[in-house]
């Protein structure tokens, strides 16, 4: 008989059978240690629960409720092994490394709006990754709906409101039909972070030069 331990990933509980909790321990460990040095380790860490939790919920599917080592193994094939991403690597190396699984899955595109690049609510940029085109062209489009038909607005406002935002970088890498594992969940959100950062030191030198033509004004 085998002991059974519950876990919590990202809000979901799980039960596992006590190897394949060993094993996921060791593995979420090594993640962690992978990117010790990251400034957004504790958003990379979360964003690869919430992965590993909805994979966990496809192999389960209605009729199995622990969760084996082989489920394990199969996850921890399809998020990569830290030691496949540690340091640099190119394009190549990168590809390589990919499962079969990864490329059929992930080519396929997820339907979400793009907080990153949105004019309104994102619903166009979401559609233009979806089906590969420059978001432009989609709103245009919409324009075009609203001035010939009508409708345009009417149908922006339905696709707002049922298509999800993509908030997460599993999401937004869905959206853009990437491979989602351990490295690219990292990847995306410490592009995010320094783009934050680029933004903030552009609006503070900006700002430092405002404030100091005005002291120079006051002489």
């Amino acid at each position: 008989m085998k002991k059974t331990i519950q876990v919590n990933l990202s809000g979901q509980v799980f039960t596992l059978d006590e190897d394949a909790y060993d094993r996921l321990s060791a593995y979420l460990n090594q993640i962690s240690r992978l990117y010790d040095r990251s400034a957004g380790k504790e958003e990379i860490l979360q964003d690869i629960e919430v992965r590993i939790a909805e994979l966990f919920i496809e192999k389960l599917g209605e009729l199995r409720q622990v969760v084996s080592l082989r489920d394990v193994d199969s996850v921890i094939e399809i998020m990569g092994r830290p030691e496949q991403f540690e340091g640099d690597f190119d394009g190549e190396s990168e590809a390589s490394r990919s499962s079969t699984y990864e490329e059929n899955e992930y080519r396929a595109r997820r339907l979400f709006r793009d907080p990153d690049d949105q004019v309104i609510g994102g619903v166009c940029s979401g559609i233009g990754y979806y089906f590969g085109i420059d978001p432009l062209w989609v709103r245009i489009a919409f324009v075009l709906a609203l001035v010939v038909f009508g409708t345009g607005v009417l149908f922006y406002i339905i696709l707002h409101i049922i298509v999800p935002e993509a908030k997460t970088a599993s999401e937004k890498l869905h959206m853009r039909g990437e491979p989602v594992n351990i490295g690219s969940i990292g990847k995306s959100i410490e592009e995010e972070l320094n783009a934050f950062g680029e933004r903030f030191s552009n609006s503070g030198g900006a700002f430092g030069r405002s404030s100091g033509k005005k002291a120079r004004t006051r002489n």
